[in-house]
């Protein structure tokens, strides 16, 4: 059976752990690898992206495999062809499917349908990649992930989704602020609270702030929801990261975004740009830990 990795749960606690030093010990010695000699990775990305997109190429390319990229305009995708027809075709060209997509069913059909190992880039539920490569910035850092206390300030979507499942594996606190109606998935926060994760869920954002080692948000309206836009700069206001809001996190607290990021509005300019921001330092570390992932897949 091939190994996918559509969460964060799909991995056990220590590989979830294992692949954290995995990770750094491959940013630290620039790894350059065999394990996808002769072999080709599908990129599918209905949604588009840079960092993904560029992290995943050239992971693949430094682990000595071929990415191959497609989107539904250049493929049948975008047409009639039922998905379970694409999967069983794909894996028989391709060795693993790298998946950036909308709903989460669409890497169910392929997993069901497909016998290669499927890989979520992202989807609305959840963005596993990014989460676990902003755990690897914090634990670069900070080692001792169970002492922390990690914001997230703004919409409960697919990164706050898998920021909880992280939290039920690496221990931290994980405050939550959220507007109503925009919450994380009720589902994830009890089975992660079940499991012993320390969740906390609240609508004030200087509260999830509060002695915060690290605070962290993304864009109020994420693609597909551009038509929202402006209900969003409603029900958002107040949630913006500015210095007021970090002032009273940890004096040495960093702040963290998965950009792209709308500086005046989910952040401040002066923040995203300021010492204590560590963004570009994540953006840096998607390769190194989708290295780690391929890795794994194919271990």
């Amino acid at each position: 059976m091939p190994k996918h990795f559509i969460s964060i749960w799909d991995l056990s606690s220590d590989e979830a752990h294992a692949l954290l030093a995995r990770a750094l010990e491959m940013k630290r010695t620039r790894h350059r690898g065999t394990i996808l000699d002769g072999k080709v990775a599908a990129m599918i990305f209905e949604k588009a992206s840079t960092r993904t997109r560029m992290s995943f190429e050239t992971a693949v390319y430094h682990l000595g495999g071929h990415p191959i990229f497609m989107t539904p305009r250049e493929s049948q995708l975008g047409r009639s062809e039922p998905l379970k027809d694409t999967a069983r075709v794909l894996s028989r060209y391709n060795d693993c499917l790298i998946m950036r997509t909308f709903g989460q069913e669409k890497l169910d059909v392929f997993m069901q349908y497909g016998s290669i190992p499927v890989i979520n880039a992202l989807t609305d539920e959840g963005h596993p990649c990014q989460v676990m490569s902003d755990m690897l910035t914090v634990y670069e850092r900070t080692p001792d992930l169970r002492s922390l206390k990690i914001a997230w300030i703004g919409d409960g979507n697919n990164m706050a989704n898998s920021w909880m499942e992280a939290a039920l594996y690496f221990g931290f606190e994980l405050a939550l602020a959220c507007p109503q109606g925009d919450e994380p998935c009720k589902t994830l926060m009890e089975r992660a609270g079940k499991g012993g994760a320390r969740i906390v869920l609240t609508r004030d954002p200087k509260e999830a702030a509060r002695n915060a080692d690290y605070v962290n948000t993304d864009v109020w309206a994420s693609m597909g929801q551009e038509e929202e836009q402006k209900k969003r700069e409603q029900a958002f206001a107040g949630y913006c990261v500015d210095a007021a809001l970090m002032s009273l996190a940890k004096p040495d607290a960093r702040f963290m975004h998965c950009l792209p990021a709308h500086r005046g509005e989910e952040v401040s300019e002066e923040v995203l740009e300021g010492p204590q921001s560590i963004v570009f330092d994540e953006a840096e570390n998607r390769l190194h830990m989708q290295k780690a992932i391929l890795e794994w897949v194919f271990s």
